[in-house]
C-alpha cells in the first residue's frame, strides 16, 4: 500500500512518520494531504488551551481515560515549546500521559511551537486532518500555554475549553479581551485551592454579561470545577462537552453548516497567507532584492509602507482570474 492508503487503514508509523513530515514542511506532505482531505471531518476535535501550571496535560490525560472507558479512539496533539537544541519539542505534556502509550487507541504527539505565536503550530492543522483521516473518534489539542492570546485553536476546533486555577488571578485574566469569546466550556482546575467559588462568580458574571451570544442565539458557555489529578469533575466535564456537540450538531442545519464555513474560511485564509507570504520571501532572498530593501530602509532612502506596496505590485497579480 502507498503512505494514503497505510495511513486511512490506520498504519501507526506511517501516520508517525508523515506528521514528521509536515512539521518539517516537506512538499511530498502537503501531496498525501490533498488525498486524505476527503476522508476527513469524520473526528470531533477539542481544544485544550489556558495559562502555563493550570494542570492542562493532566486533564487531557483524565479525558483519555475517560473516552477510552466509552470505547472511543483518540488523537492527542500536544503543542511543546521548543528546544533550544535539537528544535524539537520539550516533551513535558508527552510524558504526563505515559499510560496511555501502549493503548492502541490512543495515538499522541508532540509538536514543537517552533517560534510560532497563537497557541498552536502552523503544522497543527494539518496533523489533525492526519488523525481524522486515520479514524481517530476524538482529537485532542492542547496548546501549548503561553497565556490570554492563543485563540488560534477556536478555529481549529469544535470544542474549546478555557482552562483556568483559582488563585492565581485567573479571574481577571478571564475578563481579557478575547479569552471569553474564545471559551465554549470553562474549566476550573485544582478546585480544592481557596477561591473556586470566587473565580466561578466571575466567570458567569462575565458569560450573562455577553450579550452578543444571546442575541445570536450562540451557545452559552459552562462552567466545570474539576480536581484532575484525583480524576473529580471529569466525568461532568465530558457529559458537558457532549451537550455542546449536541448544540453544534442538533441545534439547527444552517447554524452548524455555518459554523464549518467559518472553520473552513479560516484554514483557506491561513493556508493562503503562509503560502504567499513563503513564496514573496523565497523571490526575495533568492533575487538578493531583500538585502538591498533592507540597506535602503536603514539608510532611509525609503519608507517600509511604500516598498511593501512595490512588493505587492510586482509579486502578486491580484486582478488575474483565479
Amino acid at each position: 500500500m502507498d503512505r494514503t492508503q497505510q495511513i486511512l487503514a490506520g498504519d501507526l508509523r506511517a501516520v508517525a512518520r508523515l506528521i514528521r513530515d509536515i512539521d518539517d514542511g516537506l512538499p511530498k506532505a502537503r501531496e498525501i494531504l490533498k488525498e486524505l482531505y476527503p476522508h476527513t471531518g469524520r473526528a470531533y476535535i477539542i481544544g485544550i488551551t489556558g495559562s502555563p501550571g493550570v494542570g492542562k496535560s493532566t486533564l487531557v490525560d483524565q479525558m483519555i481515560q475517560n473516552l477510552r472507558c466509552c470505547g472511543k479512539t483518540v488523537g492527542v496533539l500536544a503543542v511543546d515549546p521548543t528546544s533550544p537544541f535539537s528544535g524539537g519539542a520539550i516533551l513535558g505534556d508527552r510524558i504526563r500521559m505515559q499510560r496511555h502509550s501502549t493503548d492502541e487507541g490512543v495515538f499522541i504527539r508532540s509538536l514543537a511551537t517552533r517560534g510560532h505565536f497563537g497557541g498552536l503550530t502552523p503544522s497543527t492543522r494539518g496533523a489533525i486532518a492526519v488523525l481524522d483521516a486515520m479514524g481517530k473518534d476524538y482529537i485532542l489539542v492542547e496548546t501549548v500555554g503561553v497565556g490570554q492570546d492563543e485563540i488560534e485553536i477556536v478555529r481549529a476546533a469544535h470544542t474549546t475549553l478555557i482552562v483556568l486555577i483559582p488563585g492565581l488571578g485567573d479571574d481577571i485574566q478571564a475578563i481579557k479581551a478575547g479569552i471569553l469569546e474564545a471559551g465554549d466550556i470553562f474549566v476550573i482546575n485544582k478546585c480544592e485551592r481557596e477561591g473556586t467559588q470566587k473565580t466561578r462568580q466571575e466567570l458567569q458574571m462575565m458569560i450573562e454579561m455577553d450579550k452578543d451570544r444571546k442575541v445570536k442565539g450562540g451557545w452559552k458557555p459552562t462552567i466545570f470545577a474539576c480536581e484532575a489529578v484525583k480524576n473529580e469533575g471529569i466525568e461532568e466535564l465530558m457529559s458537558g462537552i457532549e451537550e455542546h456537540r449536541a448544540f453544534l450538531f442538533q441545534k439547527d442545519a444552517n447554524y452548524f453548516e455555518r459554523f464549518q464555513q467559518d472553520r473552513a474560511r479560516m484554514e483557506l485564509f491561513d493556508l493562503v497567507k503562509q503560502d504567499v507570504v513563503q513564496a514573496v520571501m523565497n523571490h526575495l532572498t533568492g533575487s538578493g532584492q531583500w538585502d538591498q530593501f533592507i540597506r535602503e530602509l536603514v539608510q532611509k532612502k525609503t519608507d517600509p509602507y511604500t516598498l511593501a506596496e512595490r512588493i505587492l505590485a510586482c509579486c502578486l497579480k491580484l486582478e488575474q482570474d483565479f
